[in-house]
């Protein structure tokens, strides 16, 4: 067992009492804080409904037109036999079916395409209307048949169908004309396999996530977490649309999370107990889905606990979250939470308020901790950064790594610090050249390079992508056609290496929201983004849909940080996509070593329209995925700092155990959102061979949480380049990361629960 210090589930921290400004300039409607009944459906740009009394729905046996007010158009239609059904044919890409659930209600089959059938389970303990009953995405843009057939059960009988709701196939091809700019990419045709003849990369497209994969992380060898906004997802849970969710690695099943406030725009990470945090958001949003009734209230405070959960039944995992005892000392939207070599987590700038890009009004120049410290004497409270006053107004979402000196490195706009946050103190570093810009909303992407006790692990920073457009220019003098950046800069945090700057490289393609992805082999894997254009929606000229970003970056690119200048990046042999993956974009390492592709939302709420909300997964297969791989056997679960242990290995077949180059990587696979991937890394580990065993080798933890930070991570050998699968461990003692009793009772005795909720007006601007 994991131990977990008992005031981390009680743990409240300080509000902002004086703050008097409203906290909220975005999107709500008026109402939405006053329960009443809430219903899902909900008909997204770029598709149509079609109502119960449509002479397209066919169906055989018993049925009968019953009217009342609160179905879709005033009808449904219903049936109580066993065996009768429903068919209806579309011409689309997607189809939901709505309909009514409660008591009196049973199970029905779905047939789509005549393909197996899926159970729909219409039973409920409370009656509701307009529930989105069944759905299906990613279709080929041809006709289809779909069947509804009246099982029924023990429990109930009867079978509504209220509408249908379906994607038009060409919405997500149409856009408004923009005379005299560069073309828009075009998706190439759609194929569920990509395979290069010149290489063993594929990308698979396999799994839905049910709701918009904002935010990604893995949690175990079975499972990713999934976390976006509150919206008219598809995946629902008590009656609602959900806004979490739990997505099966081997399955592709899904079950939904009980989120409580609105996420939008969180960060996350693990704590030294394996414990997820997921921290910050936004108040109340949008309009019908901002019902109080079924419990979106608001989240720019909030600090959501997500335990360690490694069984491959997830029945029992759940968020929890209870603002009465566990929430932030300050408003965050859009901050950076990085776990700290105490296996605490640090919670970075942000915004104060919902909006767009930041200002000295909105700007959050604070660090606050989770627990709560006591840094030169605040007790608990919230600790301000020069640095984030200095770097506004493209700020948020800042750059961030814990360094292997126990301090941290920061990146904003275009400039960069180290912070000692023990002492409270920063040494400025070189300014990114050619004024590139690299944190929202001219977002680029970084990572840790690989650390190694062969060069007593130097840190080196990579960071790549972003833009170089003015960050004080309004909205409407930024265009979507506006050009990324190319740039990929590099700099040694050490005392030579800082004199040297960074040093500049070129991709092949100008990315902006472009994720990093490390891979066991020290290779850097880059992909999503467009290749003009910001991040962020309906805030600049010439949107498409409401992207204020276009021409999406298909092919992926390898950089290899070791090979020679001018050689580090490649294609050859890429799968191209036919998804773009704009803004709320994710992409990760997974456990088997395949790369994990989800998201892309730049909307206010669901789209159909192009550049529309994305619930299809794309699977990347490096070429080791179909090689001979090492195996690790029986792994330990625990690995202390600095501790020896037996690793077992099965070697392929073709490897002998006195040859090959072999490599032991110990990898944070991290919290992935909006480009930032703070906390993934990569440690290579100390070895020697059993010289008793061949198959053992004597592997040593890493020295420090300086070297790794205190929590889950995930074992890899790597034999010529070919690793095996990952194993996952917790690095240290797996007890929870310290508390400050002092700092405890001071936020308890000094916040308020929500205080922004009741303070926010109503005015209607897009983020």
């Amino acid at each position: 067992m994991l131990a977990f210090h008992p005031l981390l589930s009680f743990l409240a921290l300080f509000a902002l009492t004086c703050a008097k400004e409203s906290a909220w300039n975005g999107h709500v409607s008026p109402g939405s804080t006053t329960p009443a009944k809430f219903t899902p459906f909900y008909v997204p740009s770029g598709s149509k409904q079609i109502d119960s009394e449509d002479s397209s729905i066919h169906h055989s046996g018993s049925w009968k037109t019953v009217r009342s007010a609160g179905y879709i158009n005033g009808s449904v239609l219903r049936t109580s036999e066993r065996g009768a059904y429903a068919t209806f044919s579309f011409n689309g890409t997607a189809i939901e079916l709505y309909g009514s659930t409660g008591i009196r209600f049973g199970q029905a089959s779905a047939f789509l395409d005549e393909d197996s059938a899926k159970t729909i389970n219409n039973w409920s303990s409370q009656d509701r209307k307009q529930q989105l009953l069944f759905y299906s995405y990613g279709l080929k843009p041809t006709k289809h048949t779909l069947r509804i057939v009246n099982d029924g059960s023990i429990s109930g009988s009867l079978l509504d169908i209220d509408a249908f709701v379906v994607t038009n196939p060409t919405a997500r091809q149409t856009s408004k004309k923009r005379e005299g700019k560069s073309p828009t990419i075009v998706a190439k045709p759609n194929k569920f396999v990509s395979r290069s003849k010149s290489s063993d990369w594929s990308l698979i497209q396999k799994g839905s996530t049910g709701v918009a994969a904002m935010q990604l992380a893995i949690i175990s060898s079975s499972h990713a977490i999934i976390i976006d906004k509150v919206e008219h997802n598809p995946l629902s849970i008590d009656g609602h649309p959900a806004w979490g969710a739990l997505y099966n690695l081997k399955t592709h099943a899904v079950k939904a999370l009980r989120m409580k406030s609105n996420s939008f725009c969180a960060g996350g990470t693990f704590l030294s107990n394996g414990t997820l945090i997921n921290v910050g958001g936004n108040p109340v949003v949008s309009d019908k889905t901002a019902a109080a009734d079924f419990g979106d209230v608001d989240g720019l405070q909030a600090i959501r606990l997500f335990h360690p959960c490694d069984s491959e039944s997830v029945t029992d995992c759940d968020v929890y979250e209870n603002h009465a005892r566990i929430r932030m000392a300050s408003p965050r939207w859009y901050n950076t939470v990085l776990r700290l070599s105490d296996g605490s987590a640090m919670i970075i700038g942000g915004s104060k308020k919902g909006g767009w890009m930041n200002n000295a009004t909105t700007n959050n120049p604070t660090v606050e901790y989770y627990p709560p410290k006591n840094i030169k004497g605040s007790n608990g409270l919230p600790v301000t950064l020069q640095f984030l006053k200095d770097t506004l107004n493209s700020n948020l979402f800042p750059i961030a790594f814990s360094l292997p000196n126990g301090r941290v490195f920061m990146a904003a706009n275009q400039d960069a610090t180290i912070y000692d946050w023990q002492a409270d103190s920063e040494t400025r570093l070189p300014q990114i050249p050619n004024g590139v810009r690299v944190t929202y909303p001219m977002t680029g992407t970084a990572l840790l390079l690989p650390l190694s006790p062969e060069n007593d692990y130097s840190p080196e920073i990579l960071i790549c992508g972003g833009s170089a457009l003015d960050d004080t220019k309004p909205g409407y003098e930024l265009n979507s056609q506006d050009p990324a950046s190319k740039q990929c800069s590099r700099i040694i945090l050490t005392d030579q290496g800082i004199a040297a700057g960074w040093q500049v490289e070129q991709m092949p393609q100008p990315r902006v929201m472009p994720d990093a992805v490390l891979l066991p082999t020290g290779q850097v894997f880059i992909i999503n983004g467009g290749a003009s254009g910001i991040s962020g929606y309906a805030n600049v000229i010439d949107q498409v849909g409401q992207s204020n970003a276009d021409n999406p970056v298909l092919t992926p690119v390898l950089y290899d940080p070791s090979a020679p200048v001018g050689s580090r990046f490649s294609s050859v042999g890429m799968p191209t996509s036919n998804i773009p993956r704009l803004y709320h974009s994710v992409a990760t390492l997974t456990p088997s070593g395949a790369i994990m592709i989800a998201g892309s939302n730049p909307n206010l709420d669901r789209s159909e329209e192009r550049y529309g909300t994305e619930y299809r997964v794309e699977w990347i297969n490096p070429p080791y995925m179909t090689q001979e791989r090492p195996v690790i056997a029986d792994p330990p679960q625990q690995f202390g700092f600095g501790k020896t242990v037996s690793l077992r290995i099965q070697w392929p077949a073709n490897t002998g155990t006195t040859s090959g180059n072999i490599k032991v990587a110990c990898m944070d696979l991290g919290y992935v959102t909006h480009a930032v991937h703070a906390n993934s890394r990569l440690v290579y580990l100390s070895f020697k061979r059993d010289e008793n065993d061949s198959n053992v080798l004597l592997v040593t933890a890493p020295p420090s949480g300086e070297v790794y930070p205190p929590g889950p991570a995930w074992l890899f050998v790597v034999v010529d380049g070919v690793p095996s699968e990952g194993k996952k461990v917790i690095i240290g003692d797996g007890n929870s990361p310290p508390v400050d009793d002092a700092a405890l009772k001071n936020v308890l005795e000094s916040t308020r629960v929500d205080q922004y909720e009741a303070e926010k007006g109503n005015k209607d601007e897009s983020e």
